[in-house]
């Protein structure tokens, strides 16, 4: 499993971003705009609280406003961004043969009739489509027939009796379900922001490779549930005679207390970051080794395969290479687990 030449590993390479990430970066320049709104849009949240469309009434009466403006604080919050929506879409249309969602709402049923999951529909739910895209933002939209199916999806998605609703809806569509609930929905909103200003806020210039470690984090999260990710050190790896403890990108610690460091880089235009990783590399991987850790490497994108040399020195230094395609960060999981026991 472990890649041991790069010429491999870049046949096996997305070479440029992946959509969902992208989008990732796209929002970072949208989430101030988000943070200096959100009053608002709690505000119109704990309005709305009559019945479970009630926000349809309240949204054109609110300044400043704007229907794709608060459909934007949704996606956010529900973490379901435009590429997403897109593949919903076409699951939606042939799972609801009456173009119905019902679902539950303060123990009673409602049921919402999809205007735009019709085969010749012409919205397709795409960020452009919807107005929530950097540049849709800033022209103020009314609400159209497509803004409301997705917002009474993102909404009241979870709560949904329909069989077989797409896992990732039943799972993160939980906001309607706490209109009514001042105290928990303003807890939701408000640490859910704490969240993504974390995640994607912060224009720097690190900010890609930042998301790009989170994104491999977050993934492996759902593929390893039980597994800790939440540190940056191991206990006895340092340097400097002892003094400082490594930092590494991503720390997987299994069950059973076994340690594997993971080093992310994913690069589309050449910098020093792959060269600064390759120089550590040798050292890195013999004090693992020493003290029987592990340690792998996610490497991806154009400008990386340009520091040919440099990755050669990382794939041969790792005990597991793989790119940021879905199967190759499988590949990881699988590697992960083998050692973890």
């Amino acid at each position: 499993m472990t890649v041991m030449d790069y010429r491999d590993l870049e046949k096996k390479a997305l070479v440029f971003w992946p959509p969902d990430l992208s989008e990732r970066e796209r929002n970072s320049s949208i989430i101030p705009l988000l943070i200096s709104t959100q009053e608002k849009f709690i505000s119109v949240l704990h309005v709305a609280d009559t019945s479970p469309f009630a926000w349809k009434d309240i949204l054109p009466k609110t300044s400043d406003f704007p229907a794709n403006l608060f459909l934007k604080h949704l996606m956010v919050l529900s973490d379901i961004g435009g590429e997403t929506l897109r593949r919903i879409k076409t699951q939606l249309r042939m799972m609801f043969r009456d173009k119905r969602l019902h679902f539950g709402w303060q123990n009673k049923q409602y049921e919402y009739e999809f205007q735009t999951i019709k085969p010749r529909a012409r919205s397709t739910w795409s960020n452009n489509d919807l107005g929530v895209d950097s540049i849709g933002l800033n022209k103020a939209k009314k609400l159209s027939p497509a803004m409301e199916d997705v917002i009474v999806l993102l909404l009241h998605g979870a709560s949904s009796v329909d069989p077989a609703i797409p896992e990732v809806i039943s799972e993160k569509c939980i906001i309607g379900s706490l209109l009514g609930d001042k105290a928990n929905l303003d807890v939701f909103v408000r640490q859910r922001y704490i969240w993504v200003s974390r995640i994607t806020g912060g224009a720097t210039a690190n900010a890609m490779g930042h998301l790009a470690q989170e994104f491999v984090k977050e993934r492996l999260q759902t593929l390893l549930p039980n597994w800790d990710f939440s540190k940056r050190t191991i206990p006895g790896i340092s340097q400097n005679a002892g003094r400082t403890d490594i930092a590494f990108d991503i720390i997987a610690e299994s069950p059973s207390g076994k340690y594997c460091a993971i080093e992310v880089s994913f690069q589309v235009t050449t910098n020093s970051t792959i060269e600064r990783k390759a120089g550590q590399a040798p050292s890195r991987y013999t004090l693992l080794h020493k003290h029987n850790h592990h340690i792998a490497y996610v490497i991806d994108g154009a400008g990386n395969f340009e520091r040919k040399s440099a990755l050669s020195n990382i794939c041969h230094h790792s005990d597991c290479t793989v790119t940021f395609k879905k199967a190759e960060l499988q590949n990881l999981t699988k590697f992960l687990k083998r050692i973890g026991k």
